[in-house]
């Protein structure tokens, strides 16, 4: 699974040198998970895992604040959740995972990118058969015989776990997310490099530098839609 934790690495390291956008995005998402359960992560499973990722985000503590006081005022303003599915250059995938307030705008701006991008839509499960469902966590500081025998001791299974850059790389169930977080937590490991929940492909694809060109940009326009909030893909991104 080495190089889907580089399609990891690609992907935030985007998202970091994009700070104002992946802010508001996490405003939005930390809005949604605290209206519709309770605004405190302590009984609220859903932004507990929101706040997480924000974490490794270096996502402001005014941002989270904000949005869920605005949570707690009795805010109208409802959002859904919808997927895309769809293909670019050369038999790439991808999964476009929105929080919208207008259906019909979100779906014209996504159609949009695909089209002018040299992708198209595909229909619902067209696309997300070929990708699983995964908890990941990236920790620095230890090794991966130290993490695999106290994961053991916890008595939790992962799908695999591998060390690559300093950076030991845990991958599990998703329904294991808060199990392996505890484990971590309960031995002292509270700071992570990644910790989220995401789609890995089962394969991956290689393109040429042109459509590779090509993909990046359509990459890059779907993620700057006001409207999405993840992006996931089965392009190999190189090293």
């Amino acid at each position: 699974m080495g190089r889907k934790w580089n399609n990891i690495k690609e992907k935030k390291a985007s998202k970091d040198a994009n700070t104002s956008r992946i802010y508001a995005k996490f405003g939005r998402e930390i809005y949604v998970a605290a209206k519709q359960g309770e605004p405190d992560p302590v009984a609220n499973q859903a932004l507990r895992l929101v706040l997480e990722r924000a974490k490794t985000y270096n996502v402001p503590k005014a941002i989270i604040d904000r949005a869920i006081e605005k949570a707690k005022g009795g805010s109208e303003e409802n959002y859904d959740n919808l997927r895309y599915e769809g293909f670019g250059p050369n038999g790439s995938m991808l999964i476009v995972d929105t929080l919208t307030n207008n259906v019909n705008r979100t779906a014209s701006d996504v159609r949009a990118a695909f089209g002018k991008n040299g992708g198209n839509m595909g229909v619902t499960g067209s696309v997300a058969y070929m990708f699983d469902p995964t908890a990941v966590f990236g920790i620095e500081g230890k090794s991966a015989d130290e993490l695999l025998e106290l994961l053991m001791e916890a008595d939790i299974d992962v799908r695999d776990l591998l060390e690559e850059d300093d950076v030991v790389i845990i991958y599990a169930e998703p329904d294991q997310f808060h199990a392996v977080q505890e484990a971590l937590k309960n031995e002292g490991i509270t700071e992570f490099t990644v910790a989220e929940l995401t789609m890995l492909p089962q394969n991956e694809v290689d393109l040429s530098e042109e459509s590779q060109e090509q993909f990046e940009k359509l990459v890059d326009v779907l993620e700057d839609l006001e409207d999405v909030q993840q992006v996931y893909h089965n392009v190999n991104l190189g090293e």
